[in-house]
């Protein structure tokens, strides 16, 4: 486990014991080649409840056009057919009491499951921005450790070319 210490000393600047779970994660993977991204909606929605998804699926469905043009011949249709069609017989005569009773229940249970919607999205949002984080955080390592590999590989050039300097320095003194 010491060349991960190493890594962990050299990249993060701490010892791979206080490594949290992302950055020993991302290193992971950067130290097996694997990679680190994946489709964020995917893993996102394995890891919702069945209640989660039914209160983003009405929230879906309650903010769109459709539900609001709906719901607006709903409502026509109900006060056409209580003050002209059945003028006598009316089951919700005007002022509309009982359709005031029915949009109070839907307002009384649609704001909570748009606020549940909301705090879904928004972690939703730090979802994403974890991923973004783990993403990027890999792309760093893995171009430390090209700078790495690159300022390795330089390094053995020059001295390879020092020697060779010195060495034709010597063949020359030598002729001198």
């Amino acid at each position: 486990m010491r060349p991960f210490d190493d890594a962990a000393q050299i990249l993060f600047g701490k010892a791979a014991s206080e490594l949290d779970e992302t950055e020993r994660e991302v290193l992971l993977h950067s130290r097996e080649g694997r990679i680190l991204s994946e489709d964020r909606n995917v893993a996102y929605e394995a890891k919702q409840s069945f209640g989660e998804r039914i209160a983003d699926d009405i929230a879906r469905i309650g903010g769109s056009w459709g539900f609001i043009i709906g719901f607006f011949i709903f409502l026509v249709v109900w006060t056409v057919s209580n003050t002209i069609l059945l003028t006598r017989d009316a089951f919700d005569p005007y002022p509309f009491i009982f359709l005031n009773l029915v949009l109070s229940m839907l307002a009384a249970i649609q704001a909570p499951i748009i606020m549940m919607s909301q705090n879904r999205q928004a972690a939703r949002d730090r979802f994403e921005a974890s991923k973004d984080y783990e993403v990027n955080l890999k792309a760093e390592i893995e171009l430390i450790a090209l700078h790495h590999k690159i300022d390795t590989h330089f390094i053995d050039e020059i001295a390879g070319l020092k020697r060779e300097v010195l060495r034709l320095h010597n063949i020359l003194e030598g002729r001198n």
